[in-house]
């Protein structure tokens, strides 16, 4: 049995097309990649299960609608990712708020990726609120999840430059774009360096791709809480 299959991988939670599920699964099917990913979880008829099905994914949907309330759905979710046994649960594009209770069953080990330079533009509409703001650089982060939303710990960062001209549109293409990097690396980051995992020791400031972090979730600088290390 290998490395890879003794760890208990990824299960990771869509609402949509999925795209950096994709882009996470792709970079599984790598050799460098330190885990696998054990299924794609879905709140709903989404674009992404197919997408994930084709690339020999397990995949599974847990409607929201076929529950009475939120603690109904929860626990339905609960059950079908507990069955995986996964080491991380990512949130890839999962459009629900789940509660405290929910976040508390998978503290230190559920991820979401948001698409702003964090604490800025929690919530929705980030891409508009950084060109409102007339922001030089905008980006996303990839942070723990704690019930507070979009408040958790962030263990790095993609920055993206706003150009000149730029529309809600054109600059949301360029950030997604590096989401689909950003997310796989920092899986890849957490699963090879358990030490990073560390929940309330988060890299201070977070770690930036390009800069602090490769695309294969190596450490290219080496870091301290607060300050970088000559």
């Amino acid at each position: 049995m290998t490395d890879r299959q003794k760890d208990s991988g990824i299960v990771l939670l869509i609402s949509g097309r999925g795209s950096n599920a994709l882009a996470i699964i792709d970079a599984a099917g790598s050799h460098w990649f330190p885990t696998m990913v054990r299924a794609v979880v879905a709140d709903r008829p989404a674009a992404g299960l197919q997408q994930a099905a084709r690339r020999g994914v397990d995949t599974a949907t847990v409607a929201r609608t076929a529950y009475r309330n939120r603690e109904e759905f929860e626990a339905a979710l609960g059950e079908v990712i507990d069955g995986y046994r996964p080491r991380l649960v990512v949130l890839a594009g999962f459009m629900r708020v789940l509660s405290a209770a929910f976040v508390d069953r998978y503290r230190e080990r559920m991820l979401n990726i948001h698409p702003s330079l964090l604490p800025r533009y929690r919530g929705l509409h980030t891409h508009a609120r950084a060109l409102a703001e007339g922001d030089a650089e905008h980006g996303a982060s990839v942070h723990w999840v704690t019930p507070e939303l979009d408040s958790g710990p962030v263990i790095a960062q993609a920055r993206v430059p706003v150009r000149a001209g730029d529309t809600e549109a054109t600059l949301a293409r360029r950030v997604l774009a590096q989401e689909h990097r950003l997310y796989p690396a920092v899986l890849a980051l957490l699963c090879a360096e358990p030490v990073t995992q560390l929940h309330d020791a988060p890299f201070d400031p977070p770690l930036v791709l390009d800069r602090d972090l490769d695309d294969r979730g190596h450490i290219v600088r080496r870091r301290t809480t607060g300050a970088d290390t000559p």
